[in-house]
């Protein structure tokens, strides 16, 4: 299973974008339990990041929201940002 570390910024991103909205939150649980098992299931869609995000991955939540992070680890990661495609990219 994969451990995740969040960041301070993504903590604060996450308060703004899902906390108090309870359907975005179940669909963040679920997709992060899912993320948690297999890191590219395609039900994530799990995809390198290029530019100036280069070195970073991305996965969806829902079709705008996506969660930016980065592999430190085989078995451990840490989530960097949660936002929009504009606002994270």
């Amino acid at each position: 299973m994969t451990e995740i570390v969040p960041t301070s910024g993504f903590r604060k991103a996450f308060k703004r974008k899902v906390r108090g909205n309870k359907n975005l939150e179940v669909r963040f649980r679920d997709r992060v339990a899912i993320f948690q098992v297999n890191p590219f299931d395609p039900r994530l869609k799990t995809h390198r990041l290029a530019g100036r995000l280069e070195g970073l991955w991305s996965f969806s939540i829902d079709f705008d929201l996506r969660v930016v992070f980065s592999f430190v680890e085989p078995s451990r990661v840490v989530f960097v940002d949660i936002g929009t495609h504009d606002e994270v990219y």
